[in-house]
C-alpha cells in the first residue's frame, strides 16, 4: 500500500477533480490535509479517504510539517506528498526534505517556482526564453526599461496563473507602476521583454527522465491579453494533429526545458511562444497540473481520463500515454458590467445547432451569482470535433454569441 498525503488547502472544484482520482488509485492509502473541515468534502471523497488533518494554513511550513509528520506517525511513514497548486509546491519540498519523505526536494521546487531563477537555468544551457531582469528597486527597473527600449511584462518572481503580472508599454506608464508599488529587496520582481507572436501551452509527461506523452494547447488570445481586457471571452484550442513537423521544436525545447529544472518523473505545465519569425521562445513552466480546465480539454482529447492518470503517475510512477482523437477547445464565459453580480446570460439560444452538437461540457454562469475577476471566467463551454477547423469555428461562434451581463 503506498501512503499518500493530499494537501488540499480548500474544497474546490478543480482540486475535488484531483483529490477525486487520487482515492480511487488501487493500491493508494490518501489523507488529506485541508484548512477545510472533513465534512466539507463530497461524499464520494471523504469515503475514500483514511484520514483528515485539518491546519489554519497549509501555506504555513511549520503547521504542514506538523500535520505531515502526524500522518506519518499514525500511518507507519508517508511516501507520496502531493498537492496540484503552483504555490504549495516550495512548501512541500520543505517538509519533504525535513521528514524524508519521497519526491521533488526545495531546489528543484524554487528553480520551478522563482521565474528568475528558472530563467537563468534557461539561459544556462540554451533553451530559448524571453530577455529578462530581476528587479529589486525603482532605479533598476527605470535603468533596464530605458536600455531595452521595448514594452516589458513584470511578473511576481513567485507568480501564478498570469496573477500580478501586466505591461509597461512608456514612461508614463513605468511612473505609475513605480509610485504605487516599486520593487523592493524585500518583494523584487521579474522584467521581461514582452514577446510578440502566438502563446501555446506543452504539457508533457516524464517517466525517469524520459519524455512519454505530451500534449499541446492554444490560447486565443493570450492570457496576459486577456488580464488586460476584462470583456474578452477568451478561448483554449488542442488542435487534432500534435506529432508532425510543426511541433517538433517545442517537443524537444520544451522536454529540454522540464529536464533542465529537474523534473524527472511527473506531469508537467509548459506555456511558450510561437514569435513572430517561428522561433520558439519559452514563457515559465510548472510542475504541477495545468490549470484553466486543461486537463478536462485533455480527456477529451484523448478519449480518456487524464485525472486518474495523473493520480495513477503521481502513486506509482507509471502513465500509459494516450492517442490524440479529437480537437478540442473551452470557451470562457466573462462577465461584462460595472457591478459584481451577474444579472443575464443572453445568446444561448442563438448559437447554432451545429455548435450545439459538439458541447460535450459546459458550466454556465448563473444569474444572481457574485462575478469572478479571474481571467477563467464565470463559466465555460467544452466543445469537440474531428479536426481542429470546426472546433475553431464552433468556439469562435459562442464567445460571440453569448453574453454574460454583471450589475
Amino acid at each position: 500500500m503506498v501512503n499518500v498525503v493530499f494537501v488540499a488547502p480548500y474544497v474546490l472544484d478543480a482540486t475535488n477533480r484531483f483529490l477525486g482520482a487520487m482515492v480511487q488509485v488501487p493500491g493508494a492509502d490518501v489523507a488529506v490535509v485541508s484548512s477545510d473541515p472533513l465534512e466539507r468534502f463530497p461524499d464520494r471523497i471523504r469515503e475514500g479517504l483514511s484520514a483528515h488533518w485539518r491546519i489554519d494554513d497549509c501555506l504555513d511550513v511549520e503547521q504542514l510539517t506538523g500535520a505531515v509528520a502526524a500522518l506519518q506517525s499514525a500511518r507507519g511513514g508517508v511516501d507520496v506528498l502531493t498537492a496540484i497548486l503552483e504555490n504549495l509546491q516550495v512548501p512541500m519540498a520543505e517538509v519533504r526534505e525535513r521528514l524524508g519523505v519521497p519526491g521533488m526536494g526545495v531546489e528543484v521546487a524554487e528553480q520551478f517556482r522563482d521565474k528568475a531563477r528558472m530563467k537563468a537555468v534557461f539561459e544556462a544551457v540554451g533553451i530559448p526564453c524571453a530577455r529578462n531582469a530581476r528587479v529589486d528597486s525603482a532605479p533598476l527597473a527605470r535603468d533596464i526599461i530605458g536600455r531595452w527600449q521595448q514594452p516589458v511584462v513584470v511578473k511576481p518572481l513567485a507568480g501564478m496563473g498570469a496573477r500580478n503580472t501586466f505591461r509597461i508599454d512608456d514612461a508614463d506608464t513605468m511612473e505609475r507602476w513605480l509610485s504605487h508599488s516599486p520593487p523592493t529587496a524585500a518583494v523584487p520582481v521579474l522584467l521581461e521583454e514582452f514577446l510578440v507572436g502566438q502563446e501555446f501551452s506543452f504539457e508533457s509527461v516524464l517517466v525517469d527522465g524520459e519524455l512519454v506523452w505530451h500534449s499541446i494547447g492554444r490560447y486565443d488570445p493570450t492570457p496576459l491579453t486577456v488580464l488586460e481586457n476584462p470583456w474578452i471571452q477568451w478561448c483554449i484550442v488542442l488542435p487534432r494533429e500534435i506529432s508532425g513537423d510543426e511541433f517538433a521544436d517545442i517537443r524537444d525545447v520544451g522536454t529540454r526545458a522540464v529536464r533542465a529544472l529537474g523534473l524527472s518523473t511527473g506531469l508537467s505545465h509548459l506555456e511558450w511562444f510561437r514569435r513572430v519569425d517561428g522561433s520558439v521562445a519559452i514563457s515559465e513552466v510548472g510542475a504541477r497540473p495545468p490549470g484553466a480546465q486543461i486537463a478536462s480539454l485533455m480527456s477529451w482529447a484523448h478519449d480518456t481520463d487524464m485525472y486518474a492518470a495523473w493520480a495513477r503517475l503521481v502513486v506509482h510512477g507509471v502513465f500509459d500515454p494516450p492517442e490524440r482523437r479529437y480537437a478540442v477547445g473551452a470557451a470562457y464565459l466573462r462577465a461584462q458590467g460595472a457591478g459584481r453580480t451577474i444579472t443575464s446570460v443572453t445568446g444561448i439560444d442563438r448559437v447554432s445547432p451545429q455548435t450545439h452538437a459538439l458541447v460535450v461540457e459546459s458550466q454556465l454562469p448563473q444569474v444572481g451569482s457574485h462575478a469572478t475577476d479571474t481571467y477563467e471566467g464565470d463559466g465555460y463551454v467544452i466543445v469537440r470535433g474531428a479536426d481542429t477547423g470546426e472546433v475553431d469555428d464552433a468556439l469562435a461562434e459562442i464567445v460571440s454569441t453569448i453574453r454574460v451581463e454583471c450589475g
